[in-house]
């Protein structure tokens, strides 16, 4: 049963990070032909209605957060925007697979940031692997060279916006659905980039730009849905590996749909960001188990 939902949850992730990577490869399709802001706001509203419905269909509106959970929602919700602006602009502007490479930084920016302001203890060998890593992440952007892209800066804020939402994630009460957090999340999204279309002409957009962002909406929904079911399915030490998937989807669809292919050097920073980040998470899991075992023997 156990390798059967590890297999489950192998295949849940995968699923995640291509509903994330189409989702990014619609949006990026629409780049110069749609405002960002026009954009985000019709996918907020698509993507709002939806969560709506799934949220009432679980009993998930009625929730009254208590006055420290309303507070670090309001603050992933920032940082949720921060994100959605920083990732969009620096995808619009770099190809695919380079932008999807930054953000596989995150499993080793989050496990660096709950060192830090949780305390969380961290071994010299994970310390090692997430400076190995943002040695990778250097590669990637190469700042100071002829390939640097300034909007490379733009996908390492995105990075550090989606830092904070998971760390503030972490400190959410148990009683707090995830559902109900997704829709504030697309609510707010929905407001402050529609606000911000309104100061600029919107765009028509014809069969071609609304069937791309009814889809982009669809798969960014289906992505949050399997990433949650994830969390409910095999282990997360078997299954967390299985986000780099999302880096193979990224270099095929760039490739396929805009003709581009990172160079040797974006390719290795890539692989050394994997490979520190697979290094972490199996460190983790085995520090995981090895605290399971002393609980056990403490019980006995």
């Amino acid at each position: 049963m156990a390798r059967s939902d590890n297999l489950t949850g192998a295949f849940l992730m995968m699923a995640s990070m291509a509903c994330f990577v189409l989702n990014d490869t619609f949006m990026k399709a629409l780049a110069g032909e749609i405002p960002l802001n026009q954009l985000l706001f019709v996918r907020g509203v698509l993507t709002t209605l939806a969560v709506s419905i799934m949220a009432w269909r679980v009993n998930g509106l009625m929730v009254r957060p208590s006055r420290r959970d309303s507070g670090i929602i309001v603050m992933r919700t920032c940082a949720e925007i921060c994100a959605a602006y920083f990732f969009l602009t620096a995808l619009f502007n770099m190809p695919l697979a380079n932008v999807t490479a930054i953000l596989q930084a995150l499993p080793l920016t989050v496990s660096l940031g709950a060192a830090l302001v949780f305390r969380e203890p961290i071994g010299w060998r994970r310390l090692l692997a997430i400076l190995v890593g943002f040695v990778g992440v250097v590669l990637i952007v190469r700042p100071g060279t002829e390939g640097f892209n300034v909007y490379s800066l733009y996908g390492l804020a995105a990075v550090c916006c989606v830092t904070l939402r998971d760390l503030s994630t972490r400190k959410l009460s148990r009683e707090i659905p995830s559902i109900f957090v997704t829709l504030v999340n697309s609510m707010a999204i929905m407001v402050v980039f529609g606000l911000a279309s309104l100061t600029s002409d919107w765009v028509a957009m014809d069969v071609r730009a609304n069937m791309l962002t009814l889809s982009a909406a669809v798969l960014i929904i289906g992505g949050y849905l399997f990433s949650i079911m994830v969390m409910r399915v095999g282990e997360i030490s078997f299954v967390a590996p299985f986000r780099y998937s999302g880096l193979l989807f990224a270099l095929a669809l760039g490739w396929l749909a805009f003709g581009e292919w990172p160079d040797m050097l974006t390719l290795l920073g890539a692989g050394i960001v994997m490979g520190s980040g697979l290094f972490t998470l199996y460190r983790e899991a085995q520090l995981g188990r090895k605290r399971r075992a002393s609980h056990g023997l403490r019980r006995h």
